[in-house]
């Protein structure tokens, strides 16, 4: 059996044939039905009302400036926070707490939330942050590395284990065969950062943002170390926001040149 190609027909158009077609496709053009027209035509969606953020304990002084910015670009808006440890803002959120921004001070607890599905898209990288130790005012003790922080007698802080600054010394004091044994084990890094400022410890590993920001409080002192305990910093605006909009909208403040050059100034890394 032989299997023939049909022959397309060949179209003959006639002049008001011509006409007839191009009012049709001037119509379809005007009528949304083009790819894109219908976001296009109807305009962004208004920014409003309050926008609810989690973020990590160290971000706090950086998004705290950049909520001002974000209600003075959308007249009207409100920018509440919680700050925390980021394992237990995540455990907060999977299990309901109202929010409608996540912002994790590292992937691993992140994908708590995303394990969950409880993020409406992919986290994005948008800042990383690095280790510093802090000392008391002009380091009485002189700590100049992070095996002296093992030295008998100094009284030193952690963060938790579970918490990424926590995760991140342990991953630190792993690479260098270290073991130290802190006098507390803190939720949030501004509070191992508080028992320095207090004098109530000796030093601390904390973020080199928590450093800066903590002014002439605390003297800090790099090691070589925190090279390898870098955490990178996600955001993701959330399955069950209220305010949807404004969450997009700020997590792209926050992704933006002006979001970028505020935490680049409280010492964050790039992403």
């Amino acid at each position: 059996m032989t299997t023939r190609t049909a022959r397309p027909a060949r179209l003959q158009v006639t002049g008001a044939g011509v006409a007839a077609l191009l009012v049709l496709s001037a119509c379809n053009s005007s009528d949304g039905t083009s790819s894109g027209a219908g976001s296009s035509a109807s305009g962004p969606a208004k920014v409003s009302g309050t926008v609810t953020v989690f973020a990590a304990a160290s971000l706090q002084e950086s998004f705290t400036a950049l909520g001002k910015k974000f209600e003075k670009a959308y007249p009207g808006t409100k920018v509440e926070f919680s700050f925390g440890g980021s394992d237990t803002l995540a455990a907060s959120i999977v299990s309901g707490a109202p929010a409608d921004v996540f912002a994790a001070a590292s992937t691993k607890t992140m994908t708590i939330v995303t394990d969950a599905k409880a993020n409406a898209s992919p986290p994005l990288t948008f800042a990383r942050n690095q280790l510093e130790i802090a000392t008391l005012p002009g380091n009485p003790d002189k700590v100049t590395s992070l095996k002296d922080l093992t030295r008998s007698g100094l009284k030193v802080v952690l963060c938790d284990r579970t918490v990424p600054c926590g995760a991140a010394a342990q991953k630190a004091l792993d690479a260098s065969g270290l073991r130290l044994t802190p006098v507390s084990y803190e939720q949030d890094v501004k509070s191992a950062l508080t028992k320095v400022e207090l004098k109530e410890a000796d030093a601390a590993v904390v973020y080199k943002t928590d450093v800066r920001a903590a002014g002439d409080k605390v003297d800090g002192v790099d090691f070589p170390e925190s090279a390898d305990a870098v955490n990178d910093y996600p955001i993701a605006p959330l399955e069950n926001a209220r305010n949807a909009e404004a969450a997009k909208a700020f997590v792209a403040l926050v992704r933006s040149a002006e979001g970028q050059k505020a935490l680049t100034e409280a010492g964050f890394l790039k992403p």
